[in-house]
């Protein structure tokens, strides 16, 4: 059997709140995953492009808790909002290829439509954007946008699909998967508040660093789907995936900076060691 190369992995946390234990068996999976075979490299990547929920106190936080873990990386912290003209550009290259479609809608104008209709698609993150803006003419889009219309950037998803073709991806834990991309609809890609969208800024960040194996939680599985799409898109390399489970409470919640879940600080503070926040987390040493 031949032996799995070198990983390249990442951690990449939001500077919005502390880091709990969720997050340490996140950045520990992620860490052990490079370290098997030996040889591979494991990055911090900063996830901050929403400028109104980051905090630079946050972002000190999370390398002071992560050093703390024990945990070290191969490559100065990648930030995600040094990297706006890239996202720029790749919207760009999108939009030349008639990809990306501007979307003037409301939440309301959304929430109205969908409550109008006798029965909505949903996927993984609700209720599927019912194409409202898709059915505009050019000329309608081009008088709005003239007029300074305030809109977002949405990928027209069936267009896209049939560019690509089918697609596949490997996921470590559930083997071969068949891009189901179409789950999410017509995504945003871009917003006036955040210029450009998960989706988009995990997709080049992780093939400009040279990620080849994703490490997440379960709960971002189905994004997968979408990044596939992206990547051929763009003609980026496919990494492998890896979804592993989340930590929950006791009442089976998982942990989230929402939920105030205990954070690592707070257990340092109680004294816990870095050794026992570890096996909390799920990797006793």
């Amino acid at each position: 059997m031949t032996e799995a190369p070198p990983a390249i992995t990442r951690f990449a946390p939001s500077p919005s709140g502390y880091l709990h234990l969720g997050h340490a068996h996140a950045a520990l999976f992620a860490a052990r995953a490079a370290e098997r075979p030996r040889g591979g490299h494991f990055l911090l990547r900063i996830e901050d492009i929403d400028r109104g929920r980051c905090r630079p106190d946050f972002d000190a936080a999370i390398l002071e808790d992560l050093a703390w873990l024990g945990l070290t990386w191969a490559e100065p912290v990648r930030r995600q909002s040094d990297r706006m003209v890239d996202y720029r550009r790749a919207l760009q290259r999108l939009e030349a290829a008639g990809l990306l479609y501007p979307c003037f809608c409301t939440r309301k104008d959304i929430q109205r439509e969908i409550a109008g209709a006798a029965s909505a698609p949903h996927g993984p993150d609700g209720p599927l954007y019912p194409g409202l803006c898709r059915k505009l003419s050019a000329a309608e889009r081009a008088a709005r946008l003239a007029a300074g219309a305030t809109h977002a950037l949405r990928l027209d998803m069936a267009e896209a699909i049939a560019r690509a073709g089918p697609l596949t991806w490997h996921d470590l834990a559930q083997g071969e998967q068949r891009a189901r991309p179409e789950l999410f609809g017509d995504v945003v890609l871009a917003r006036k508040d955040i210029a450009t969208s998960y989706h988009l800024a995990v997709t080049l960040d992780d093939a400009d660093q040279g990620v080849t194996l994703v490490t997440r939680g379960a709960d971002l599985f189905a994004a997968s789907h979408v990044h596939r799409l992206l990547q051929a898109l763009l003609e980026l390399p496919v990494p492998r995936w890896q979804h592993h489970d989340l930590l929950t409470d006791t009442s089976g919640q998982r942990l989230a900076k929402r939920h105030d879940a205990l954070s690592l600080r707070a257990l340092r503070e109680a004294g816990e060691s870095p050794a026992a926040v570890r096996a909390l987390a799920g990797f006793p040493d």
